[in-house]
């Protein structure tokens, strides 16, 4: 029976849970990089993790976005303990359920646009029209249907970032976690990729987003602040832990 099943049937399952989380690289001494953290992400949240570098906040995100396991205290995605899948079922559960969208774009240069969207849909068995179909909606959704044809050494740095959270989006995840959207793009660009962040959220999207810029966090609806790897603050609960 999974972490799911076992919840009352009134409560609502969060999109992501940390419980008591402590995540260890083997250094001399041991480098603790995540110490006792909880966190509780609901459906339809749009909420920034801040912090300095070295803060933490990249290996929450790893941690969250289950493409790390901590080394105590539980990680559950929808409901299920990521402590308890197979590497396989892991993989699997990364794919359709959580989006990520990278600070350098990770896209494709030989695909165009519609091509690099359509990747992340490649091993859900989807006939090629489907994909293509589905990536078209993604790209419209973030306003890039008209650069479709278009390969990213033909888009700006912004264009190249909506193409990227397009792909993030295609297939529908649980959650999007995205790390230093705004890093690569000028002051402009950013404010754009704010608006459309919280288009996303009103249309349904649950978003995280890791970043050190205090300004585009503040724009969000919730902010947590990570230091020496503990959550000094959480306006989402409005108390420390």
């Amino acid at each position: 029976m999974t972490d799911r099943a076992i919840r009352a049937a009134d409560e609502p399952v969060p999109v992501v849970e940390l419980v008591d989380v402590v995540k260890t690289y083997p250094a001399f001494p041991p480098v603790r990089a995540i110490d006792g953290v909880g966190l509780r992400v609901n459906p339809g949240e749009l909420f920034a993790i801040v912090g300095q570098s070295g803060s933490g906040k990249s290996t929450l995100l790893n941690l969250a976005g289950a493409l790390d396991r901590p080394t105590s205290g539980v990680v559950r995605i929808d409901g299920d303990d990521v402590s308890r899948l197979s590497d396989a079922r892991l993989s699997s559960l990364r794919g359709r359920r959580i989006g990520f969208v990278f600070q350098q774009f990770v896209l494709i240069d030989g695909l165009s646009a519609l091509g690099n969207v359509a990747t992340a849909l490649i091993y859900r068995g989807m006939p090629a029209a489907d994909r293509r179909a589905r990536a078209l909606a993604a790209l419209e959704r973030v306003g890039l249907g008209h650069r479709a044809r278009h390969r990213p050494g033909e888009l700006s740095g912004g264009e190249q970032q909506r193409v990227a959270i397009a792909r993030a989006l295609v297939g529908d995840p649980s959650i999007v976690l995205a790390d230093e959207p705004t890093g690569n793009v000028d002051h402009s660009t950013g404010q754009q990729l704010v608006q459309l962040l919280h288009d996303l959220h009103r249309d349904g999207a649950t978003i995280g987003v890791v970043t050190h810029d205090l300004a585009f966090a503040s724009a969000l609806h919730r902010v947590v602040t990570i230091r020496d790897g503990r959550i000094e603050s959480d306006s989402g609960t409005g108390a420390p832990q």
